[in-house]
């Protein structure tokens, strides 16, 4: 990671939709998908879709933060995903389909959280916000043929 680059670690539901959506933004410069967030080291897909690893599938998105910061792509993330469904995005159920944001330092704790709470004020949603933030824990890449997805298989959009 040189200077001017930041991992931001998100977990909104299916990491395909969220990999097609940070991948085309201005200043991402990279973004995989994998499991975060839970206690089985090195889980494979089908063990995190399991239940029992406590990995939710996230992006880690590497950015340069002079042209599109931290903040922005929390606003990006709280608009493709649904952040007031527990354990779910549509029809994907489980933990593993969790909204969370894993943060990295306390500059981004602190936007996190400042993020959701504005959401929260201006009841921009019919329900309580339930993404979780908390601490970057490992990040496990998923399996090569997770990685750009939707590009692979000539898929436009996500189901949300």
């Amino acid at each position: 990671m040189t200077e001017q680059q930041e991992i931001a670690t998100l977990a909104g539901g299916c990491f395909w939709c969220l990999d097609s959506v940070f991948r085309d933004l201005k200043g991402v410069q990279k973004v995989e998908s994998g499991y975060a967030g839970g206690h089985t080291k090195n889980p494979s897909y089908r063990d995190v879709c399991s239940g029992t690893t406590g990995h939710a599938e996230v992006v880690q998105v590497t950015f340069d933060p002079s042209a599109i910061t931290f903040r922005d792509l929390l606003g990006v993330f709280f608009t493709i995903h649904d952040p007031t469904t527990l354990n779910r995005q549509g029809p994907d159920v489980g933990t593993q389909y969790r909204s969370a944001i894993f943060f990295h330092d306390a500059d981004q704790e602190k936007v996190a959280r400042d993020s959701k709470a504005v959401l929260e004020a201006k009841h921009a949603h019919n329900r309580p916000i339930v993404t979780q933030i908390l601490p970057a824990t490992d990040f496990y890449r998923a399996e090569d043929y997770h990685q750009q997805y939707f590009e692979k298989q000539g898929i436009r959009s996500c189901h949300i």
